[in-house]
């Protein structure tokens, strides 16, 4: 770098130098912008808003998501994405309504929705409740979900009116209920709704037994749907943000005064390698394998015995596990971890009345090093059970919530020690499964650029990797809604060396840059992040291409290869974690 220029970034923020310009990219997109104006200044209205409004200038911004948008023949990659992302009960609902807690819904006349029937999306952790008839009331934690709901709810309608279109001219000699069992009868279907026999197949899996149904109901009706946001202040954001928190101070008063790391990662994981409970079950497990006649994981244990695969034997029993306890059988090895876990200081907090948003609180000196994964093990493991570091680990939120999260955080615990931050991503250049290592990120939220050292090299997660490749020194760009990008956009990243597309990123980096100066983040900066007081981790495992069409996670998903670049991240993350442990330890011993 150069000296001087090193010298001004040591000050924390500085202005853009000539030679500098390509590090931050001038991004904007006329089409993009002009879509968030829209639907912002319509939900500023204390009236429902017709999503029908929001139609053209949602396919004008030509998302790479939502490519098809204005095209006759249906976006089945934007529809499966959307399917995959909102309550079945779609087709019942006439009105979508949101607010950051239930609190806010009772304010506005809606009654205590808590008592309505909770709906979940299959890839989408929303706290969602069905009045049994018509309206869906929807908890969001940050900006970041209106971001990505109003997409999704345009999306979904502009492809089920095309669906809508083609099913009315259905021939009386086309049986939907036939579909499942008949393949002359899928394509007869697949060539009227102009898609394909395989987008057809994806459709069949999604709504299985419900598949009849589901077009029946789109063929009965176009769809119009409305949505009404009934409080879009920063306060009730941060009132929902402190009553998660309080949830967790009130379970583990101690908090307050103690050391932490901070992770913000999923609710699996981590767990699963401190206890390595799946790996002394392993003779439960196995059976559960051969009685659910998967030829497939049957096949890929066979050649992980036989070490014809590279495939980690512990990462599958995870696997297995996560299967086995999706199924009745499963019950008696769930209660049997939830008493492993409370004999090890392992506390799960789920959130109650505001967003959907699991925590787990790990206590590192009743860590059970003698039962933790193997890949764990490292010199000073010993000094662990003289620590009094607690280990904060949350389900990763989406967007601008990990802002208000981490804040949240600092501001309540005795210290933060370390910050640590494992999540999907896309990816520009590389494939599904590789790991990438930003040192650079830019943040469409603040439009900073923020420089900083992170802790982790490719070295450190290769070892655990079987499949992808690692990819450190890489520049990241947070997002701010997976539908907000088009080609424009995102070539102008691609050509300044910009890989690796997420969500979190920037608004963690924004919270951390305030954990350590005494202002708020600055906004079109180059932001300097080097000389923290604590420790900084970011690693992404790429899970979408959105720069090749139809590679988006609509039409695929990471399911059992996931396992791969997810404990390859998680791994790293802990042993930095015990490492950096076990030298304060020592420290403070000496």
């Amino acid at each position: 770098m150069h000296p001087r220029f090193a010298a001004i970034l040591r000050s924390g923020i500085c202005k853009k130098p000539k030679f500098m310009e390509r590090t931050v990219p001038k991004v904007a997109s006329e089409e993009v912008e002009l879509y968030l104006r829209t639907y912002y200044s319509l939900l500023r209205s204390s009236t429902e808003v017709k999503i029908r409004t929001l139609v053209e200038a949602h396919a004008g911004m030509n998302s790479l998501l939502h490519s098809a948008a204005r095209e006759e023949a249906p976006d089945m990659s934007a529809f499966i994405y959307c399917l995959l992302r909102l309550p079945s009960v779609m087709p019942q609902l006439r009105l979508v309504v949101l607010g950051q807690s239930q609190d806010v819904f009772s304010k506005n006349g809606l009654g205590d929705v808590g008592t309505w029937e909770p709906v979940a999306a299959p890839a989408r952790r929303r706290r969602c409740f069905y009045n049994g008839s018509d309206t869906l009331a929807c908890l969001i934690a940050s900006r970041s979900d209106i971001d990505d709901l109003i997409p999704l709810l345009t999306a979904y309608q502009i492809e089920w009116n095309k669906f809508h279109l083609l099913l009315r001219e259905l021939p009386g000699d086309v049986s939907l209920s036939e579909v499942s069992d008949d393949i002359s009868m899928q394509q007869k279907v697949a060539n009227i709704l102009q898609i394909s026999q395989d987008d057809l197949s994806r459709l069949l899996t999604i709504w299985g037994d419900e598949f009849s149904l589901q077009m029946e109901q789109i063929a009965a009706q176009n769809l119009n749907l409305r949505v009404q946001l009934l409080s879009g202040s920063l306060s009730e954001y941060r009132r929902a943000t402190h009553a998660w928190w309080d949830r967790i101070a009130k379970a583990v008063p101690e908090i307050s005064e103690k050391p932490v790391y901070f992770v913000s990662s999923n609710s699996h994981s981590l767990v699963n390698i401190i206890t390595g409970f799946a790996l002394h079950h392993e003779g439960e497990l196995v059976h559960f394998l051969e009685e659910s006649q998967d030829d497939n994981l049957l096949k890929e244990w066979a050649d992980i015995q036989a070490q014809e695969v590279p495939s980690s034997r512990e990462n599958f029993f995870y696997y297995l596990l996560k299967k086995y306890f999706q199924t009745p059988a499963g019950n008696s090895l769930q209660k049997a971890r939830q008493e492993v876990e409370l004999s090890t200081d392992i506390m799960r907090i789920t959130s109650e009345h505001s967003f959907d948003l699991e925590a787990q609180v790990i206590k590192l000196s009743s860590v059970n090093t003698k039962m933790m994964d193997p890949r764990l093990h490292q010199d000073g493991d010993e000094l662990l059970k003289q620590s009094d570091a607690l280990i904060i680990n949350i389900d990763y939120p989406l967007g601008m919530a990990a802002n208000d999260i981490l804040q949240e955080v600092s501001e309540h615990v005795g210290e933060v020690l370390g910050v640590y931050i494992v999540g999907k991503a896309a990816t520009l250049n590389g494939v599904v499964g590789d790991v990438m290592i930003p040192k650079v990120v830019y943040d469409g939220h603040s439009r900073n650029t923020y420089i900083f050292s992170n802790c982790f090299d490719a070295a450190q997660v290769d070892a655990y990797l079987s499949y992808g490749s690692v990819l450190d020194n890489q520049k990241a760009v947070t997002v701010r809604g997976t539908f907000l990008q088009n080609s424009t956009y995102m070539d102008v990243f691609y050509n300044e060396g910009y890989t690796d597309i997420e969500m979190e990123a920037g608004p963690y980096l924004s919270a951390v840059y305030e954990m350590f100066r005494p202002k708020r983040h600055p906004r079109d900066e180059i932001v300097n992040l080097y000389d923290l007081p604590f420790d900084l981790g970011i690693l992404h495992y790429a899970s979408d291409k959105p720069l090749s069409k139809g590679k988006n996670l609509g039409v695929a998903n990471l399911s059992y290869f996931g396992m791969d670049p997810t404990y390859a991240t998680s791994l790293p993350v802990l042993r930095r974690i015990f490492e950096l442990e076990g030298q304060r330890v020592a420290g403070i011993n000496q």
